[in-house]
Protein backbone atom coordinates (compact mmCIF):
# COMPACT_ATOMS: atom_id res chain seq x y z
CA UNK A 1 0.00 0.00 0.00
CA UNK A 2 2.82 2.46 -0.13
CA UNK A 3 3.27 3.53 -3.31
CA UNK A 4 6.36 5.78 -2.69
CA UNK A 5 8.23 2.65 -1.62
CA UNK A 6 6.53 -0.11 -3.83
CA UNK A 7 7.83 2.66 -6.61
CA UNK A 8 11.42 2.56 -5.48
CA UNK A 9 11.71 -1.16 -5.20
CA UNK A 10 10.82 -1.40 -8.86
CA UNK A 11 13.00 0.73 -10.06
CA UNK A 12 15.82 -0.88 -7.97
CA UNK A 13 14.61 -4.12 -9.49
CA UNK A 14 14.60 -2.40 -13.08
CA UNK A 15 18.25 -1.27 -12.31
CA UNK A 16 19.62 -4.41 -11.10
CA UNK A 17 17.98 -6.11 -14.22
CA UNK A 18 19.15 -3.50 -16.50
CA UNK A 19 22.75 -3.13 -15.45
CA UNK A 20 25.88 -5.68 -15.41
CA UNK A 21 26.36 -5.76 -11.69
CA UNK A 22 30.46 -6.01 -11.04
CA UNK A 23 30.43 -5.66 -7.62
CA UNK A 24 32.31 -8.52 -5.80
CA UNK A 25 30.47 -8.00 -3.01
CA UNK A 26 27.45 -8.64 -4.71
CA UNK A 27 25.34 -11.42 -5.45
CA UNK A 28 21.51 -12.55 -5.97
CA UNK A 29 19.95 -15.56 -3.63
CA UNK A 30 17.40 -17.70 -4.78
CA UNK A 31 13.68 -17.22 -4.69
CA UNK A 32 13.61 -19.38 -1.79
CA UNK A 33 16.31 -17.18 0.37
CA UNK A 34 14.12 -14.27 -0.45
CA UNK A 35 10.86 -15.89 0.86
CA UNK A 36 12.20 -16.75 4.22
CA UNK A 37 13.38 -13.42 4.89
CA UNK A 38 10.18 -12.23 4.11
CA UNK A 39 8.44 -14.55 6.08
CA UNK A 40 6.86 -13.72 9.43
CA UNK A 41 9.47 -15.42 11.08
CA UNK A 42 10.53 -11.45 10.99
CA UNK A 43 8.22 -11.09 14.10
CA UNK A 44 9.96 -13.34 16.67
CA UNK A 45 12.14 -12.30 19.70
CA UNK A 46 14.67 -14.86 20.17
CA UNK A 47 17.44 -13.87 22.52
CA UNK A 48 19.70 -16.59 23.51
CA UNK A 49 20.63 -19.81 21.92
CA UNK A 50 18.42 -22.87 20.61
CA UNK A 51 16.99 -24.34 23.56
CA UNK A 52 18.25 -21.69 26.03
CA UNK A 53 16.09 -18.90 25.35
CA UNK A 54 15.10 -15.88 27.01
CA UNK A 55 11.79 -15.34 25.29
CA UNK A 56 9.18 -18.01 25.73
CA UNK A 57 7.26 -19.58 22.41
CA UNK A 58 10.57 -20.02 20.14
CA UNK A 59 9.97 -23.79 19.87
CA UNK A 60 9.82 -23.90 16.31
CA UNK A 61 12.54 -21.01 15.85
CA UNK A 62 14.62 -22.94 17.60
CA UNK A 63 14.47 -25.81 14.98
CA UNK A 64 15.37 -23.25 12.07
CA UNK A 65 18.46 -22.13 13.83
CA UNK A 66 19.13 -25.56 14.90
CA UNK A 67 18.65 -26.42 11.27
CA UNK A 68 21.20 -23.70 10.17
CA UNK A 69 23.66 -24.61 12.49
CA UNK A 70 24.00 -27.95 11.28
CA UNK A 71 23.92 -27.33 7.51
CA UNK A 72 26.56 -25.15 8.24
CA UNK A 73 28.89 -27.24 10.12
CA UNK A 74 28.57 -29.81 7.36
CA UNK A 75 28.87 -27.35 4.25
CA UNK A 76 32.15 -26.24 5.62
CA UNK A 77 33.33 -29.82 7.57
CA UNK A 78 33.61 -28.06 11.01
CA UNK A 79 32.23 -29.09 14.24
CA UNK A 80 31.10 -25.37 15.42
CA UNK A 81 28.98 -22.66 14.23
CA UNK A 82 27.41 -19.52 15.35
CA UNK A 83 24.78 -18.24 12.84
CA UNK A 84 23.67 -15.26 14.63
CA UNK A 85 25.92 -12.47 13.15
CA UNK A 86 24.13 -9.52 11.72
CA UNK A 87 26.98 -8.61 9.31
CA UNK A 88 30.37 -9.97 8.68
CA UNK A 89 31.66 -6.72 10.43
CA UNK A 90 29.72 -8.27 13.91
CA UNK A 91 31.10 -11.39 12.97
CA UNK A 92 34.87 -10.14 13.05
CA UNK A 93 34.08 -7.91 16.67
CA UNK A 94 32.53 -10.96 18.22
CA UNK A 95 35.43 -13.39 17.48
CA UNK A 96 38.01 -10.70 18.16
CA UNK A 97 36.32 -10.72 21.40
CA UNK A 98 36.40 -14.48 22.12
CA UNK A 99 40.16 -14.36 20.92
CA UNK A 100 41.98 -11.38 22.48
CA UNK A 101 41.38 -8.87 25.60
CA UNK A 102 41.02 -5.50 24.15
CA UNK A 103 44.29 -3.83 23.77
CA UNK A 104 45.50 -6.64 21.96
CA UNK A 105 47.66 -6.80 19.11
CA UNK A 106 46.42 -7.84 15.76
CA UNK A 107 48.55 -7.94 12.57
CA UNK A 108 46.36 -7.98 9.27
CA UNK A 109 47.32 -7.15 5.91
CA UNK A 110 47.84 -3.35 4.73
CA UNK A 111 44.17 -1.67 3.80
CA UNK A 112 45.93 -0.20 0.40
CA UNK A 113 46.81 -3.97 -0.58
CA UNK A 114 43.08 -5.20 0.08
CA UNK A 115 42.33 -5.39 3.46
CA UNK A 116 38.89 -4.68 4.98
CA UNK A 117 37.63 -1.26 7.26
CA UNK A 118 37.23 -4.10 10.39
CA UNK A 119 40.76 -4.91 10.05
CA UNK A 120 42.32 -2.01 11.48
CA UNK A 121 41.14 0.56 9.62
CA UNK A 122 41.65 4.15 11.21
CA UNK A 123 37.79 4.96 10.90
CA UNK A 124 36.47 1.43 12.53
CA UNK A 125 35.57 0.40 15.85
CA UNK A 126 38.47 -2.29 15.05
CA UNK A 127 41.46 0.56 15.10
CA UNK A 128 39.88 2.00 18.48
CA UNK A 129 39.54 -1.25 19.92
CA UNK A 130 42.64 -3.47 19.25
CA UNK A 131 46.09 -2.21 18.23
CA UNK A 132 46.61 -3.03 14.76
CA UNK A 133 50.26 -3.55 12.85
CA UNK A 134 50.44 -4.80 8.97
CA UNK A 135 52.00 -7.17 6.62
CA UNK A 136 52.17 -5.92 3.11
CA UNK A 137 52.00 -8.09 -0.31
CA UNK A 138 55.06 -8.32 -2.56
CA UNK A 139 56.53 -6.77 -5.53
CA UNK A 140 54.05 -9.36 -7.59
CA UNK A 141 50.73 -8.14 -5.51
CA UNK A 142 50.40 -11.51 -3.98
CA UNK A 143 51.33 -12.89 -0.25
CA UNK A 144 54.87 -12.53 0.50
CA UNK A 145 54.64 -15.21 3.16
CA UNK A 146 58.50 -14.85 3.70
CA UNK A 147 57.99 -11.24 4.71
CA UNK A 148 54.72 -12.29 6.61
CA UNK A 149 56.78 -14.06 8.74
CA UNK A 150 59.60 -11.78 9.45
CA UNK A 151 56.59 -9.28 10.38
CA UNK A 152 55.12 -11.82 12.75
CA UNK A 153 58.96 -11.76 14.56
CA UNK A 154 59.30 -8.30 14.40
CA UNK A 155 55.78 -7.41 15.62
CA UNK A 156 55.13 -10.30 17.66
CA UNK A 157 50.91 -9.88 17.77
CA UNK A 158 48.12 -11.94 19.75
CA UNK A 159 46.30 -12.54 16.80
CA UNK A 160 47.17 -12.98 12.76
CA UNK A 161 44.22 -12.27 10.52
CA UNK A 162 44.36 -13.17 6.67
CA UNK A 163 40.91 -13.37 4.29
CA UNK A 164 40.91 -9.75 1.94
CA UNK A 165 38.62 -7.89 -0.15
CA UNK A 166 40.01 -7.11 -2.63
CA UNK A 167 42.67 -10.42 -3.35
CA UNK A 168 42.59 -11.90 -6.79
CA UNK A 169 44.62 -14.66 -5.83
CA UNK A 170 44.03 -18.32 -3.66
CA UNK A 171 45.34 -18.14 -0.08
CA UNK A 172 47.61 -20.76 1.15
CA UNK A 173 46.04 -21.22 4.39
CA UNK A 174 48.07 -24.52 5.43
CA UNK A 175 51.31 -22.41 5.28
CA UNK A 176 49.92 -19.39 7.24
CA UNK A 177 49.17 -21.99 9.95
CA UNK A 178 52.55 -23.45 10.14
CA UNK A 179 54.25 -20.23 10.47
CA UNK A 180 52.11 -19.41 13.76
CA UNK A 181 52.83 -22.38 15.26
CA UNK A 182 56.26 -21.88 14.38
CA UNK A 183 56.50 -18.56 15.92
CA UNK A 184 54.62 -19.56 18.54
CA UNK A 185 57.06 -22.12 19.66
CA UNK A 186 60.24 -19.94 19.24
CA UNK A 187 58.53 -17.30 20.83
CA UNK A 188 56.98 -19.12 23.75
CA UNK A 189 53.74 -17.18 22.86
CA UNK A 190 49.87 -18.15 22.20
CA UNK A 191 49.66 -15.84 18.76
CA UNK A 192 45.64 -16.99 17.61
CA UNK A 193 44.96 -17.29 13.47
CA UNK A 194 41.39 -15.91 12.44
CA UNK A 195 40.87 -15.97 8.73
CA UNK A 196 38.07 -13.68 7.32
CA UNK A 197 36.87 -15.43 4.47
CA UNK A 198 33.81 -13.51 3.60
CA UNK A 199 34.83 -12.78 0.11
CA UNK A 200 35.64 -16.36 -0.84
CA UNK A 201 33.23 -18.55 1.07
CA UNK A 202 31.44 -19.80 -1.86
CA UNK A 203 34.67 -20.76 -3.37
CA UNK A 204 35.63 -22.67 0.00
CA UNK A 205 31.95 -24.53 0.10
CA UNK A 206 32.55 -25.66 -3.40
CA UNK A 207 35.64 -27.52 -2.26
CA UNK A 208 37.85 -25.03 -5.10
CA UNK A 209 40.40 -23.62 -3.04
CA UNK A 210 42.07 -24.25 0.83
CA UNK A 211 39.28 -24.48 3.83
CA UNK A 212 40.32 -22.47 6.64
CA UNK A 213 38.35 -24.10 8.86
CA UNK A 214 40.74 -26.73 8.76
CA UNK A 215 43.61 -24.44 9.59
CA UNK A 216 42.62 -21.38 11.71
CA UNK A 217 41.23 -21.09 15.46
CA UNK A 218 38.03 -18.95 13.73
CA UNK A 219 36.44 -18.13 10.45
CA UNK A 220 34.22 -16.05 10.24
CA UNK A 221 32.18 -14.52 6.95
CA UNK A 222 29.33 -13.01 5.17
CA UNK A 223 26.40 -14.98 4.04
CA UNK A 224 25.73 -12.58 1.10
CA UNK A 225 28.54 -12.87 -1.62
CA UNK A 226 29.75 -16.00 -3.13
CA UNK A 227 27.39 -17.83 -1.08
CA UNK A 228 24.22 -16.53 -2.50
CA UNK A 229 22.49 -16.19 0.78
CA UNK A 230 20.96 -13.10 2.82
CA UNK A 231 22.77 -10.21 4.04
CA UNK A 232 24.26 -11.90 7.37
CA UNK A 233 27.11 -13.07 9.10
CA UNK A 234 28.74 -16.23 10.16
CA UNK A 235 31.35 -17.79 12.72
CA UNK A 236 32.63 -21.23 12.40
CA UNK A 237 35.71 -22.82 14.58
CA UNK A 238 36.64 -26.81 15.07
CA UNK A 239 37.29 -25.64 19.28
CA UNK A 240 34.17 -26.43 20.76
CA UNK A 241 35.68 -24.80 23.82
CA UNK A 242 36.37 -21.18 22.01
CA UNK A 243 32.70 -21.78 20.48
CA UNK A 244 31.53 -21.03 23.98
CA UNK A 245 33.34 -17.97 24.10
CA UNK A 246 32.31 -17.04 20.50
CA UNK A 247 28.75 -17.31 21.65
CA UNK A 248 29.08 -15.41 24.58
CA UNK A 249 30.81 -12.61 22.66
CA UNK A 250 27.79 -12.87 19.83
CA UNK A 251 24.97 -12.51 22.47
CA UNK A 252 24.81 -10.66 24.67
CA UNK A 253 28.23 -9.18 23.98
CA UNK A 254 27.50 -7.45 20.39
CA UNK A 255 23.76 -8.45 19.52
CA UNK A 256 20.51 -8.98 21.18
CA UNK A 257 17.95 -10.81 19.91
CA UNK A 258 19.06 -12.80 16.76
CA UNK A 259 17.14 -12.06 13.15
CA UNK A 260 15.52 -15.59 12.95
CA UNK A 261 13.91 -14.81 9.04
CA UNK A 262 17.56 -13.97 8.19
CA UNK A 263 18.79 -16.70 9.86
CA UNK A 264 16.23 -19.30 7.71
CA UNK A 265 17.96 -17.86 4.44
CA UNK A 266 21.33 -18.75 5.91
CA UNK A 267 19.82 -22.47 6.36
CA UNK A 268 18.50 -22.36 3.14
CA UNK A 269 21.29 -20.72 1.41
CA UNK A 270 23.81 -24.01 3.14
CA UNK A 271 21.60 -26.41 1.45
CA UNK A 272 21.46 -25.09 -1.72
CA UNK A 273 25.55 -24.32 -1.35
CA UNK A 274 25.67 -28.11 -1.00
CA UNK A 275 24.55 -28.99 -4.02
CA UNK A 276 26.70 -30.21 -7.04
CA UNK A 277 25.10 -27.05 -8.77
CA UNK A 278 26.59 -24.73 -6.57
CA UNK A 279 29.86 -26.60 -7.33
CA UNK A 280 29.23 -26.11 -11.16
CA UNK A 281 28.12 -22.16 -10.58
CA UNK A 282 31.37 -21.29 -8.46
CA UNK A 283 33.36 -23.04 -11.46
CA UNK A 284 31.59 -20.88 -13.95
CA UNK A 285 32.18 -18.43 -11.63
CA UNK A 286 36.13 -18.05 -11.88
CA UNK A 287 36.20 -18.84 -15.31
CA UNK A 288 34.51 -15.72 -16.30
CA UNK A 289 36.39 -13.97 -13.88
CA UNK A 290 39.69 -15.18 -15.51
CA UNK A 291 38.00 -14.70 -19.22
CA UNK A 292 37.65 -11.04 -18.46
CA UNK A 293 40.64 -10.29 -16.55
CA UNK A 294 42.44 -11.77 -19.74
CA UNK A 295 40.53 -10.31 -22.61
CA UNK A 296 41.01 -7.16 -20.92
CA UNK A 297 44.92 -7.98 -20.55
CA UNK A 298 44.97 -8.31 -24.42
CA UNK A 299 43.51 -4.95 -25.25
CA UNK A 300 46.75 -3.80 -23.07
CA UNK A 301 44.94 -2.93 -19.60
CA UNK A 302 46.88 -3.41 -16.50
CA UNK A 303 44.75 -6.10 -14.91
CA UNK A 304 45.61 -8.39 -11.32
CA UNK A 305 45.15 -11.38 -13.00
CA UNK A 306 42.84 -13.60 -10.66
CA UNK A 307 42.52 -16.95 -8.97
CA UNK A 308 38.95 -16.43 -7.51
CA UNK A 309 35.79 -14.58 -8.23
CA UNK A 310 37.58 -10.78 -8.94
CA UNK A 311 40.10 -9.10 -9.71
CA UNK A 312 41.57 -5.56 -10.01
CA UNK A 313 41.83 -3.09 -13.36
CA UNK A 314 44.34 -0.31 -13.06
CA UNK A 315 42.45 2.14 -14.82
CA UNK A 316 45.30 4.91 -13.84
CA UNK A 317 47.75 3.61 -15.81
CA UNK A 318 45.66 1.95 -18.44
CA UNK A 319 42.69 4.92 -19.34
CA UNK A 320 44.41 8.05 -17.30
CA UNK A 321 41.13 7.96 -15.27
CA UNK A 322 40.81 7.47 -11.38
CA UNK A 323 38.64 4.75 -9.96
CA UNK A 324 35.95 6.98 -9.10
CA UNK A 325 36.17 8.79 -12.83
CA UNK A 326 35.62 5.19 -13.94
CA UNK A 327 33.42 4.11 -11.81
CA UNK A 328 30.95 6.99 -12.48
CA UNK A 329 31.61 6.25 -16.30
CA UNK A 330 30.83 3.05 -15.99
CA UNK A 331 27.80 3.62 -14.60
CA UNK A 332 26.51 5.62 -17.17
CA UNK A 333 25.95 3.37 -19.31
CA UNK A 334 24.62 0.60 -16.90
CA UNK A 335 27.86 -1.34 -15.65
CA UNK A 336 28.61 -1.47 -11.97
CA UNK A 337 31.38 -1.42 -10.52
CA UNK A 338 33.16 -0.05 -7.64
CA UNK A 339 36.60 1.92 -7.20
CA UNK A 340 38.95 -0.10 -5.48
CA UNK A 341 43.18 0.52 -3.88
CA UNK A 342 45.58 -0.86 -5.98
CA UNK A 343 48.90 -2.67 -4.29
CA UNK A 344 51.15 0.30 -4.26
CA UNK A 345 48.38 2.99 -5.17
CA UNK A 346 49.65 6.85 -5.18
CA UNK A 347 45.94 7.54 -5.05
CA UNK A 348 43.57 8.84 -2.16
CA UNK A 349 41.30 6.39 -0.87
CA UNK A 350 38.50 8.82 -1.88
CA UNK A 351 39.88 8.60 -5.64
CA UNK A 352 42.14 5.20 -5.91
CA UNK A 353 44.11 4.28 -9.06
CA UNK A 354 41.43 1.11 -9.56
CA UNK A 355 38.35 -0.18 -9.75
CA UNK A 356 37.38 -3.99 -8.46
CA UNK A 357 35.46 -6.28 -10.96
CA UNK A 358 34.06 -9.17 -10.23
CA UNK A 359 31.55 -11.78 -12.10
CA UNK A 360 29.57 -13.87 -9.18
CA UNK A 361 26.45 -11.86 -9.80
CA UNK A 362 26.46 -11.68 -13.24
CA UNK A 363 27.51 -15.77 -13.31
CA UNK A 364 24.28 -15.65 -10.91
CA UNK A 365 22.13 -14.33 -14.12
CA UNK A 366 24.05 -16.44 -16.94
CA UNK A 367 26.96 -15.22 -17.91
CA UNK A 368 28.58 -16.84 -20.01
CA UNK A 369 32.62 -17.02 -21.08
CA UNK A 370 31.95 -14.62 -24.44
CA UNK A 371 29.82 -12.23 -22.57
CA UNK A 372 32.65 -12.34 -19.70
CA UNK A 373 34.92 -11.41 -22.70
CA UNK A 374 31.95 -8.81 -23.94
CA UNK A 375 32.11 -7.07 -20.73
CA UNK A 376 35.93 -6.20 -20.92
CA UNK A 377 35.38 -5.30 -23.93
CA UNK A 378 32.53 -2.86 -23.13
CA UNK A 379 34.74 -1.51 -20.45
CA UNK A 380 37.52 -1.00 -22.36
CA UNK A 381 35.33 0.95 -25.23
CA UNK A 382 33.80 2.78 -22.29
CA UNK A 383 36.96 3.97 -20.64
CA UNK A 384 38.65 4.96 -24.00
CA UNK A 385 35.94 7.14 -25.01
CA UNK A 386 35.66 6.18 -28.98
CA UNK A 387 32.31 5.69 -28.60
CA UNK A 388 29.21 7.59 -27.74
CA UNK A 389 27.12 6.85 -24.63
CA UNK A 390 23.96 5.19 -26.66
CA UNK A 391 26.23 2.86 -28.52
CA UNK A 392 27.67 1.52 -25.19
CA UNK A 393 24.17 1.15 -23.99
CA UNK A 394 22.93 -0.67 -27.03
CA UNK A 395 26.48 -2.99 -26.14
CA UNK A 396 25.87 -3.53 -22.69
CA UNK A 397 21.90 -4.25 -23.72
CA UNK A 398 22.94 -6.90 -25.93
CA UNK A 399 25.07 -8.65 -23.05
CA UNK A 400 22.19 -9.17 -20.40
CA UNK A 401 18.96 -9.40 -22.99
CA UNK A 402 19.92 -13.50 -22.41
CA UNK A 403 20.05 -13.45 -18.82
CA UNK A 404 17.44 -14.31 -16.44
CA UNK A 405 15.41 -11.75 -14.40
CA UNK A 406 16.62 -11.40 -11.05
CA UNK A 407 13.33 -12.08 -9.48
CA UNK A 408 13.54 -15.98 -11.30
CA UNK A 409 16.39 -17.05 -9.89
Amino acid sequence: MDQEIAFLIKKEEQRQNDNIELIASENYPSRDVREACGSILMAKYAEGYPYKRYYGGCEYVDEVETLAIERAKALFHCNYANVQPHSGSQANYAAYHALIPNGSKIMALTLNDGGHLTHGSPVSFSSATYRFCFYSLGEDGRIDYEGLQRRLYEEEPDLLLAGYSAYPFSIDFKRMRSIVDKFNLDKNKHCFFMVDMAHIAGIVAAGLTQNPCDYADIVTSTTHKTLRGPRGGLILSNDLELGKKINSAVFPYTQGGPLEHIIAGKAICFLEDSKPEFKDYMARVLENTKACNDELSRLGCRVSGTENHLFLLDVLSSYGLNGKEAETKLGEIGVTVNKNMIHDDTLPPSKCSGIRIGFAAATSRGASLEDAKGVARLIDACLKGKESKEELINRRKAIVSSWADVLSL
